[in-house]
């Protein structure tokens, strides 16, 4: 049998970054304190976890691609709240988010944790950040945090 990898939860002595949309403040706040509170408890100290305030979630994969490619962290973290409407918007702005975000994780080659709720109203996505079930930047912190771990371990061989 060859080899297994597998990543760890332990985020000692790496540095993340968290993209985070101004837009749904109401949501993403609970977000972004969900993942920085899951990355605190494995290990990540404060000073090594960066904010960037992205206007809408539709801007999470350019910031994202940015923070990717100063090189300075081992994964990001994106968070952002879609909220379905009356009209198309909703499709266009979750979906390109979606693939932006899976975009910059292939060409950068660092973990990018999708983060971004998509929801057909206020009271779910509320219900996602912290609400009764669960939050979802919390989720996304220990992915992004596996993700890291297992890039890694496949590196070392």
């Amino acid at each position: 049998m060859g080899k297994v990898f597998e990543g760890s939860l332990d985020g000692g002595g790496r540095r993340f970054a968290i993209a985070a949309s101004r837009f749904n403040r109401l949501v993403t706040d609970p977000l972004l304190a969900g993942a920085r509170e899951a990355l605190r408890r494995h290990g990540v100290a404060e000073a090594d976890v960066d904010v960037a305030w992205a206007p809408g979630s539709f801007e999470l994969p350019l910031v994202a691609a940015r923070l990717a490619a100063t090189g300075r962290y081992a994964g990001v973290v994106a968070l952002g709240a879609v909220v379905r409407g009356a009209t198309a918007h909703f499709d266009f702005v979750a979906g390109e988010a979606a693939s932006g975000l899976a975009a910059v994780a292939r060409a950068s080659g660092v973990p990018v944790a999708f983060g971004v709720l998509t929801t057909d109203t206020m009271e779910q996505a509320l219900d996602r950040a912290g609400g009764k079930s669960g939050n979802k930047g919390a989720e996304a912190a220990l992915t992004v945090l596996e993700m890291a771990g297992l890039l890694e371990t496949i590196d070392k061989g």
